[in-house]
């Protein structure tokens, strides 16, 4: 009976969730209605699904509209219909079109237009006009004619009181004042639900117009198979080709992986195919590999990571590098029988590959059924304050204190009171659709059966559903991931073949592992620009711990996560790692199972080695009972039954009931912060491949670094480790440079991509036409050949890019303005009959050192020629230096150091305290703690030398400052401005 239902995916418009829009069915009378969200069907399936929930028969369509004008109503009589409507959306979607009056034709889909459409075009068989309850009297003034072909149309888009925030939303979606809003951008506020009595006594005397509506319903009906798998469902073509090429390439595998008579590896990989094939998961499998393939054949790095890694046959397929044998990785933690929730691959690719893979994907596999996973972007916390401000008109002044000072007595008035009254009714509402990070779906079926797609600047059709919708409808994504430590390696080898002439590889990772000097280069937390394990906290952590071992780097991989720190099981894991001969295990199954890890759960995988060995589960519902304690399980129906069972095998084998229960508290606590080993594993593979590079190539990498556009530090930090590591670091030079940094020998010439404010297209233009045509000769060639204005020249000049020339940076600038004043600019290019003006002749001009270091931070961020120490008005460098700290251990002294960067952490109290980084006059890094007391009285201020005085404490060889005082040292004046 109600045809035009609107969920809160009518983005701000509706105020109601799905589960919530059933519920008013229910206590409204309602046992049928239509999901009609406006232009797109992101919640249509999550509705159908939860009304088979409630025993309900739900349908679905869609309201078009241009902008704030309904055009008409589509409703699906059927799967198909559905289909239909979703391909009609998605093309205008993708071609950028607007929604026209009149619908196109469909075949299974029934279409309502509103009132004032009546007129204007005959209608076909499945269409009809929509008569609201306030309309009714005009249907009295009506041909007869015309209300044969009229239904009910009572929308719902909110509650009676939620009315406000319906406008509110509409205000945040047409970016006005409340009070602009006018009657079309807004819905009338009788759009909420009426009892199913109330509206048949309404529409009594209009009986054709009630039956109508209730044989139109009848016509429709919308089942959908929330269990079947909607990937791809073969790679061949069929499941036993796919089960064969499975086994070949895992045989294939074996061959490289393992050595020929390794037993045990032959056994896992037949017992994961037998799950694989059971599980539907070879077409998955093949897909994947499918890709990695082309990976390859482009010598692409990439890295596969998460669950995946778990799977003997992902890495005889080379998807991953991790063995799981070696590791004990359970394979049950990827894939297994009672798993609800598909599990999927993390691929990781250099940011500037990932491109050219998606390019390959949707190529590859059959347009229409493969699109990028959408996502959800909701309202959160401050962003609800803040866009409620705007809306009513507040000041920034007034919204900056309404939300960092809430109960502050200069809020409490009515325009505040109001906001603050729909404040937790927004929270966490959908606000706009987007793109998933890295999720790709390829399905068997088109995608148009399960949503509409949007068209997104990427220009890759995107589903209008996320993650968890495609996890309750049985979809695994593929996830194209892309970070920069990626590039880092793969850029690092073509610049050593450059540079060196040396060809280098880092597949068989394995190698890397045994070699003395990438341990000691571990040991020493000299592990800038490595991937993962570059930030302050893990290298405190990998000095701490004297990692220098492929297994501790994957545990420190671990616990360095924030929920293992927080429990304090971080400081007992380091505790343990140095005394292992005094831990005590709580029961003689941890020592045998998590021994490698002193008996803590540092792992997702230790909390099912825990629930199987010792509770007796197996494998698949140790993974279930993983899940669920971690929250990452949406039914909870399942927990007692597995409970039950934990409990029962425990007395089955004579267990004290209060060491039973104390393990279970254990694995439920462990379970909601532990990371997943394989994960681990898979970084510190990469954390490895990166450290061979450092180690080896430690000038070559760092210019990869920089060409990747750094890590976890700015360029800074990184310039300084290449000239640590013996670089010299030469500022751009027109004559030398490249766009991105360049490597001659133990010179690097940074970019012109370092410039600040210069344009691409003449930093792309200089490169290009000193290849073509040779060096530049002088300042008057440079700019007849790239056509470079006054203001980019001046920036040039002031950078240090045109000293080839032999003149000063004062006299080019005197050279290029009169140039610039004599001459009107020439198009850049080949000059076939060069004439050169005469040179100025200048009196001598003063140079300043100061000038170039002040002209270098404006232009480049930091100093090349010197460093800020060079600026500091003191002499003054510190008591010690950063590498004889631990020598001072319990004493307090002072240090000067350049700002790096600095970590918030709340204290048990809440209280903010800080820890600090900072580079000494040597270019070597120390790191600092701030208390509460100390912070709030010696703040950090950001970039700067600051003088510290503090006491130095050494963990574990590990040296810090606890700071007593700190503040920036004054430096040398600008002489520019003077």
């Amino acid at each position: 009976m109600l045809l035009n239902l609107h969920s809160y995916y009518s983005l701000r418009y509706g105020t109601l969730s799905p589960k919530e829009l059933i519920s008013g069915m229910l206590a409204n009378g309602y046992d049928t209605a239509v999901l009609t969200d406006i232009n797109n069907s992101s919640g249509s399936l999550e509705f159908i699904k939860e009304g088979l929930a409630a025993g309900l028969t739900l349908l679905t369509g869609m309201d078009f509209r241009e902008g704030s004008q309904q055009r008409f109503i589509t409703i699906a009589k059927n799967k198909e219909g559905f289909k239909e409507i979703n391909e009609f959306r998605t093309k205008l979607n993708m071609e950028n079109r607007q929604v026209q009056e009149r619908s196109p034709e469909f075949d299974n889909v029934f279409v309502i237009y509103p009132l004032s459409s009546v007129g204007k075009f005959e209608l076909r068989e499945y269409e009809y006009i929509g008569i609201k309850p306030s309309e009714r009297t005009k249907v009295m003034l009506m041909e007869k004619r015309t209300v044969e072909r009229c239904v009910i149309l009572a929308p719902v888009s909110f509650r009676k009181e939620d009315y406000t925030l319906h406008r509110q939303l509409r205000a945040i979606d047409n970016n006005l004042l409340i009070s602009q809003l006018d009657s079309e951008q807004i819905a009338p506020d009788d759009e909420c639900f009426i009892s199913k009595a109330k509206l048949m006594r309404l529409f009594a005397e209009l009986p054709l117009i009630l039956a109508n509506t209730n044989r139109l319903l009848g016509q429709c009906s919308f089942n959908f198979n929330f269990t079947s798998v909607k990937n791809k469902a073969t790679f061949t073509g069929n499941r036993y080709n796919d089960k064969q090429l499975l086994l070949k390439y895992s045989m294939d595998g074996f061959q490289r992986r393992y050595s020929k008579n390794d037993k045990i590896a032959i056994e896992r990989i037949k017992r994961e195919l037998e799950i694989i094939e059971n599980q539907f998961f070879s077409s998955y499998f093949l897909i994947t590999d499918d890709i990695c393939r082309y990976a390859r054949s482009r010598q692409f790095h990439y890295v596969g990571r998460g669950s995946g890694a778990n799977s003997c046959v992902a890495y005889c397929l080379g998807i991953t590098d991790v063995d799981p044998i070696a590791l004990n990785l359970p394979f049950e933690r990827f894939l297994n029988p009672k798993r609800k929730s598909p599990p999927d691959f993390d691929i990781d690719f250099s940011w500037a590959e990932r491109d050219e893979m998606y390019d390959y994907i949707f190529n590859r596999y059959q347009t229409g059924h493969t699109a990028l996973m959408g996502a959800m972007s909701t309202f959160r916390s401050r962003s609800i304050l803040r866009e409620l401000g705007k809306v009513y008109g507040l000041p920034k002044a007034e919204i900056d204190r309404l939300v960092n000072e809430p109960e502050h007595l200069l809020n409490k008035n009515e325009v505040t009171n109001t906001i603050l009254s729909v404040y937790n009714k927004m929270a966490d509402f959908p606000n706009q659709r987007t793109i998933h990070a890295s999720g790709v779906l390829i399905s068997e079926e088109p995608l148009t059966c399960y949503s509409a797609m949007d068209n997104p600047p990427k220009g890759l059709a995107t589903m209008q559903f996320d993650m968890y919708l495609a996890e309750d409808i049985n979809f695994e994504k593929f996830d194209i991931l892309s970070q920069r430590g990626i590039g880092h390696i793969k850029d690092c080898k073509s610049i050593v073949r450059e540079n060196l002439g040396k060809v280098i590889d880092t597949d068989n990772p394995k190698r890397f592992f045994s070699d003395p000097r990438i341990a000691d280069q571990l040991r020493s937390g000299d592990t800038i620009g490595c991937f993962y394990i570059e930030s302050p906290a893990m290298r405190q952590l990998i000095t701490k711990l004297k990692c220098d071992d492929y297994l501790t780097l994957v545990a420190a991989s671990s616990i360095i996560r924030p929920g293992v720190a927080s429990s304090g099981m971080m400081a007992e894991f380091i505790k343990r790692h140095h005394n292992p001969s005094t831990v005590i295990y709580p029961h003689p199954v941890f020592k045998e199972q998590l021994e490698e890890t002193y008996g803590v759960m540092v792992y997702q995988e230790d909390v099912m080695k825990i629930a199987n060995a010792f509770g007796g589960l197996d494998m698949a519902d140790a993974d279930v009972l993983r899940r669920m304690m971690s929250g990452k399980y949406r039914s909870k129906d399942h927990l007692i039954e597995i409970e039950d069972k934990y409990f029962n095998n425990c007395r089955e084998k004579g267990y004290d009931e209060k060491i039973s229960r104390e393990i279970w508290r254990q694995m439920e606590s462990f379970a909601g912060y532990s990371f997943n080993k394989a994960h681990s594993a898979s970084f510190a593979v990469e954390s490895y491949q990166s450290l061979f590079l450092k180690t080896y190539f430690p000038l070559e990498f760092m210019v990869s670094v920089l060409n990747n556009y750094g890590g976890f530090y700015n360029r800074k930090v990184y310039v300084n480790e290449a000239r640590v590591s013996g670089a010299n670091i030469c500022l751009p030079c027109v004559n030398k440079s490249n766009y991105n940094t360049a490597i001659f020998g133990k010179d690097i010439y940074l970019g012109f991509d370092c410039i600040q404010n210069l344009e691409g297209k003449l930093a792309t233009k200089i490169v290009e036409d000193r290849k073509l045509n040779g060096e530049y000769h002088n300042l008057e060639n440079f700019t007849k050949r790239t056509g470079a204005g006054l203001e980019q020249l001046v920036n040039l000049i002031r950078v240090g890019a045109l000293r080839f020339t032999g003149d000063s940076k004062k006299q080019l600038l005197w050279e290029a303005h009169l140039q610039m004043s004599k001459h009107k600019p020439v198009p850049a290019g080949n000059l076939l009959f060069e004439t050169e003006s005469r040179k100025p002749i200048l009196p001598p001009l003063e140079e300043n050192t100061l000038e170039h270091y002040y002209d270098e931070i404006e232009l480049l961020g930091f100093c090349v020629t010197g460093t800020l120490f060079d600026l500091v008005k003191s002499e003054f460098r510190g008591d010690v230096l950063a590498t004889d700290l631990c020598q001072y251990e319990g004493k307090t002294l002072r240090m000067v150091g350049d700002f790096v960067c600095e970590k918030f952490v709340k204290t048990k109290r809440g209280e903010l305290m800080k820890f600090g980084t900072f580079l000494d006059s040597h270019g070597k890094f120390f790191d600092t703690v701030h208390f509460p007391q100390t912070l709030n009285q010696y703040p950090l201020r950001g970039a700067g030398i600051y003088l510290i005085e503090g006491k130095v404490v050494v963990e574990y060889g590990c040296p810090s400052i606890e700071v007593l005082r700190c503040a920036k040292m004054p430096l040398k004046a600008d002489p520019r401005s003077e």
